[in-house]
């Protein structure tokens, strides 16, 4: 499998050529260059997995993980070097099959929705340099190949998010992306210096590490570090704060960055290190699953009362990312038999994830180019307008709502068994987000396609750029229904795949363990939280959603906020850290530490300028000075 360099040079070349000669290209060429080239990479990925899986598996019943292409990059001893290569396991190469996937999709959506943008070649030129930094990430044959890719996936994602480099919201968001996983990246890389000098290797395996003497109590902390630079990535509590500004960027970017690839990477990251966490910390590994549940939670009653469709699936992501960390830090085990259910239940749930919410978003893109509006209120009845956004966006939520036969019922009811067999309060915490996901799901929903004073947009409408709009809304072309259809059908099947041979010629990597008690339960409550959102926001009217509003506006006003967490940072950062901490600093190196200096420099001058008489340069004065010194000398030795 040495062809699979290629998976990560073809995006790398298409990034250059675009991104050099872009500007002498036009946007159909610069397009079809780079969906052209990601159209070779999901073949090839496709390739890959179909190879991989349909291998013999070992005597243990587990697939062989492969190396086609290693290099030793920079060798430090004998024992400790860093490489880079590829490495094929179930992860990656599953991995490999969600990034590709998804990222053709955004490149043959944005031929539709980015048409005529101004700077469409250096959009195109930077989605392949994210999915190449995203690839190159989940491929990593060693934790610091992985910090390599993982800073490069941050780079892009600045990019794209500032794609609209006019606009001060997209410049601030940008920032804000890139400065607090900065922060978290940090813990990242201190986690990996202490692991590599106390495990003495950069590999994944514990088989490979030769720990020093007693540095296995310094192991937890390097994984609890590295764990750190994930939760930024995956925006986890309190470090999520720049996913929702995110939304600044086009809505394809939403899609790709912030719904199905780079907000994995902290899940890929903690399932990638899991075997190092089960045997040297699984306290930290319990640690990863309450900040995960806590997250989720937030989120989701964050969800439960935005406006902006766009922030409404941010928060959405938020909260299944948590699922997913939950997942991985309920276990115990490697064997699902023995307390390791949910280790497999978030990779699967990943996998499935990334379909609908990139289904989602790109439906939301497809809506905004209709609407030219980001929120509800200047949407409804939609769905006689756009019948196949509607038809795709209904099925993926009907997939994140957990309903079966839809792919989300399966993986999210098998992290929910997993946390039952953790513990029944993590398995009853994470059942009531699981309905409140179904009620904010279909808020939106109702709120898109039923609800609103008259069909489609209100004719007039100022949109939340102070454009009004008085045009009837139109379904999305073709090469924006398309990915929308692939992605649906995707959302329709995925979920059957564990169930027996569908791509390959023997069982699957995952094997499902549903318990129907959970699942019997989980479905109910969904089904519930539907019928509520049903009551409450499927009319033109909403007395019973704007009573609770009045009801309890404290509380409503603190979740639309998002309880005030972005203020809390501002006020730590602008009136502690910058006021309190930074002036007074500024002021003593102003006015002490500049002070002290510029005295010693005017005492040095002044002092020159009175002494500068004595190197006047004349013999006489010198012979004169030299005469008086000898008899003053003279005179004391007499005396």
């Amino acid at each position: 499998m040495e062809y699979t360099i290629l998976i990560l040079l073809l995006p790398f070349l298409s990034f250059l050529a675009l991104g050099l000669g872009g500007k002498w290209m036009s946007h159909r060429i610069a397009g079809t260059i780079g969906t052209a080239v990601l159209g070779v990479v999901v073949l090839l990925s496709y390739i890959t997995a179909w190879l991989y899986f349909s291998a013999p598996r070992l005597a243990d019943g587990t697939y062989e993980t492969l190396v086609p292409y290693n290099i030793t990059w920079l060798p430090f001893t004998s024992s400790l070097s860093i490489d880079m290569g590829i490495l094929l396991d179930p992860i990656s190469v599953m991995m490999l099959i969600v990034i590709s996937t998804v990222s053709f999709m955004v490149h043959l959506y944005s031929f539709g929705y980015m048409k005529g943008e101004r700077g469409f070649q250096r959009y195109y030129a930077f989605l392949s340099l994210f999915t190449m930094s995203m690839l190159g990430l989940v491929v990593a044959t060693n934790i610091f190949q992985m910090y390599l890719f993982w800073e490069l996936v941050g780079v892009s994602s600045y990019l794209l998010i500032g794609f609209y480099y006019t606009k001060p919201a997209a410049i601030a968001a940008s920032k804000k992306a890139f400065i607090v996983t900065r922060f978290a990246d940090l813990g990242f890389l201190i986690g990996i210096l202490v692991y590599g000098y106390y495990a003495g290797t950069y590999t994944f395996h514990p088989a490979e590490m030769a720990i020093l003497k007693g540095g296995a109590a310094m192991i937890p902390l390097a994984l609890g570090l590295m764990f750190i630079g994930g939760a930024g990535k995956s925006a986890m509590f309190p470090l999520h704060i720049w996913l929702p500004d995110a939304m600044e960027g086009p809505t394809p970017v939403s899609a790709l960055i912030h719904a199905a690839t780079m907000v994995v990477a902290g899940v890929y990251l903690v399932a990638r290190m899991f075997p190092l966490f089960i045997e040297y910390a699984p306290s930290v590994l319990h640690l990863v699953a309450y900040v995960g549940a806590f997250t989720a939670f937030y989120a989701a009653s964050v969800a439960c009362v935005q406006s902006d469709i766009k922030r409404v699936l941010a928060f959405s992501t938020i909260s299944q990312i948590g699922f997913m960390m939950v997942a991985l830090g309920v276990c115990t085990s490697m064997n699902p038999h023995e307390g390791g259910l949910g280790y497999m239940a978030s990779m699967f749930h990943l996998f499935t994830h990334a379909m609908f919410k990139a289904l989602l978003f790109l439906g939301a893109g497809s809506i905004i180019h209709a609407v030219h509006s980001n929120e509800m209120s200047a949407m409804g009845g939609l769905r006689k307008y756009m019948p196949i956004t509607h038809i795709t966006f209904l099925i993926a939520c009907l997939a994140i709502a957990g309903i079966p036969p839809f792919s989300g019922f399966f993986s999210k009811d098998e992290i929910l068994t997993a946390c039952f067999q953790f513990s029944p309060a993590m398995g009853w915490i994470m059942t009531a987000i699981a309905a409140m996901t179904a009620f904010y799901m279909f808020r939106l929903y109702y709120g898109i396609f039923w609800s609103g004073s008259q069909p489609g947009i209100a004719m007039g409408q100022e949109s939340a750029n102070n454009e009004s709009h008085s045009h009837t809304p139109h379904e999305s072309p073709l090469t924006m229904t398309i990915p929308l259809m692939f992605l649906a059908l995707v959302t329709v099947v995925a979920g059957f795949i564990p169930f027996g041979v569908f791509f390959f010629k023997q069982k699957t990597a995952y094997e499902i363990h549903l318990d129907w008690k959970v699942a019997g339960t989980s479905i109910a409550i969904a089904v519930i939280s539907i019928a509520i959102a049903t009551y409450m926001y499927a009319s033109s009217h909403h007395p019973l959603a704007n009573a609770l509003a009045r009801r309890f506006h404290g509380l409503w006003k603190a979740a639309y906020h998002r309880f005030y967490i972005d203020e809390v940072y501002q006020f730590i950062t602008h009136r502690i850290i910058f006021g309190c901490i930074s002036r007074p600093i500024a002021w003593w190196d102003r006015h002490v530490v500049d002070g002290f200096f510029n005295f010693l420099a005017w005492s040095a001058n002044v002092t020159s300028e009175e002494i500068r008489g004595l190197q006047s340069g004349r013999i006489q004065q010198y012979t004169f000075v030299f005469l008086l010194g000898t008899l003053a000398l003279i005179l004391l030795l007499l005396l």
